[in-house]
């Protein structure tokens, strides 16, 4: 029923786009304003006196309201219910007075239509990083309560974690939109930018930290949630919505609860991602970071064309008064030469001088040869061919060198493990090439969702934390502080 809804044409927007729509649109924006204002009806007389204030209705007539009114009743924007109460006579009930009700579609349409106003050409949205604080505290309710909560504030619950969601992935979007469009472009290559550059890089700063600090407790809660716990939560706010009375049909339980688990699995893949594809957080946090980039650069730009661009005429000045003040025409070409460079000049190479007499002259040196080659394109010098040097021995000395440190490596590495375990805490001094070998490691399994990797040697490990202390590894050139962490050999 609800897929055949869709696929109905929406009369109530016809008004927008019809022959006599500037009629329409001033009938229906009273009607919207007045149900703002909580009443409800309004009478043909009220309307008639409202549209004879703006000087385009000069010329509007009763009778075109009338069939105005009935368009839009036909189009059921409006609802007319007869008015029985302020007949006097009969011809005025034969003449049928009626009041008319706005709509709910109406409603929406005009707040829309409102909102589009408001919008303008340009996306709207913000990076607000307390979004995710809030969606944070929400989430943390409804774990904590989802087995315990019952029906209406079960469901309040679970519509703050999706309302606040849903801001999220609304705001951000728009808003990144917003720096990407045409105008904001323009707009940053206009020297005025440069006045707003700090507080534009400072504000999307601020989101990038808030994001990086809110969104791992987001996705460790949604971890704790499984999606049998789910699933049992979303039965019983589906119960809770259909025992709501309502006097037209009412929705299936199966698609309610259905909707409410596609919520889920939009929320859940928004900050995990799906198989093949990355998380939208991490491409919100890098379309935030590259906007940075931008804005640094066309600040830098900004800054370069300045520089190139800036004024001389004080400078020309000041050694226009300089050569003014010269009496000798010699002098005149030394200052020129000094300011300008020697006007004319040939670049001659030579090969370095063979003396080290910082006081010897060029006459003292020998004459270099300079052989001038011709300057045609078919030209090529005579290469004569050379012998094919055996460097076998080389590379076996080379190769044997490098095992052999390998093996060393692989031997300290070996001499750490107790059984099939490497305990940081446990270790004493180590040498620098034990403390970037275990940073490495911390970095693979880190990057991995099961915090397994591989070695270089082709052993599994697994990254364990022990503990919620910070220890400090030893090396002969300075201390490595990091959380208690250990490996475990798996292979």
């Amino acid at each position: 029923m609800i897929y055949e809804q869709r696929l109905k044409p929406i009369t109530e927007a016809a008004y927008l786009t019809a022959e006599n729509a500037w009629r329409y649109r001033s009938i229906l924006r009273f009607f919207y304003v007045q149900h703002e204002k909580l009443r409800h009806y309004l009478y043909p007389e009220d309307i008639y006196a409202h549209l004879k204030q703006d000087p385009y209705f000069a010329d509007y007539t009763e009778e075109q309201l009338q069939a105005d009114l009935k368009q839009l009743s036909d189009w059921k924007n409006i609802i007319p219910r007869q008015e029985t109460g302020r007949v006097t006579t009969i011809e005025d009930f034969k003449r049928k007075k009626f009041r008319y009700q706005c709509t709910p579609y109406t409603i929406e349409i005009e707040r829309m239509v409102e909102k589009l106003h408001e919008l303008g050409q340009s996306f709207g949205g913000s990076l607000e990083a307390t979004l995710f604080d809030r969606l944070l505290a929400a989430l943390r309710r409804f774990a904590e309560e989802a087995g315990k909560l019952e029906g209406a504030e079960l469901n309040q619950a679970w519509e703050d974690v999706y309302s606040y969601f849903r801001k999220i992935v609304e705001n951000a979007s728009d808003y990144i939109a917003y720096l990407k469009s045409e105008k904001v472009e323009e707009r940053m290559m206009n020297e005025a930018f440069l006045a707003y550059k700090d507080a534009f890089a400072e504000y999307i700063r601020r989101f990038i930290l808030g994001l990086q600090h809110a969104s791992y407790n987001i996705e460790t809660v949604l971890k704790q949630i499984s999606p049998e716990q789910f699933t049992l939560a979303a039965e019983k706010i589906a119960d809770y919505q259909l025992s709501i009375p309502r006097l037209d049909e009412k929705a299936d339980r199966r698609q309610l609860i259905e909707r409410s688990r596609e919520q889920w699995t939009s929320l859940n893949d928004w900050f995990f991602g799906t198989p093949g594809h990355d998380s939208e957080l991490l491409s919100l946090e890098r379309e935030t970071t590259e906007t940075i980039r931008r804005i640094t650069r066309f600040a830098q730009r900004l800054g370069e064309r300045q520089h190139t661009v800036r004024s001389r005429y004080r400078d020309y000045l000041y050694l226009a008064a300089w050569f003014d003040r010269l009496e000798d025409i010699r002098a005149a070409h030394e200052l020129s030469a000094v300011l300008f460079g020697t006007s004319g000049i040939r670049h001659i190479y030579a090969e370095p001088a063979e003396s080290e007499d910082m006081y010897g002259v060029i006459w003292d040196n020998p004459p270099t040869t300079v052989t001038v080659k011709p300057s045609v394109s078919t030209y090529r010098e005579k290469t004569k061919p050379g012998a094919v040097v055996s460097r076998t021995a080389e590379k076996e000395t080379a190769r044997a060198e490098y095992l052999k440190e390998k093996a060393q490596e692989q031997a300290l590495i070996d001499g750490l493990i107790d059984g099939n375990r490497i305990v940081i805490a446990t270790l004493g001094e180590q040498v620098p090439f034990i403390r970037k070998t275990l940073l490495n490691w911390i970095g693979k399994c880190m990057a991995s969702p099961t915090h397994t990797a591989k070695t270089d040697t082709g052993r599994q490990i697994r990254l364990v934390k022990l503990s919620d202390r910070q220890i400090t590894l030893a090396c002969p050139d300075g201390k490595l502080t990091l959380p208690d962490f250990a490996f475990e050999f798996l292979i």
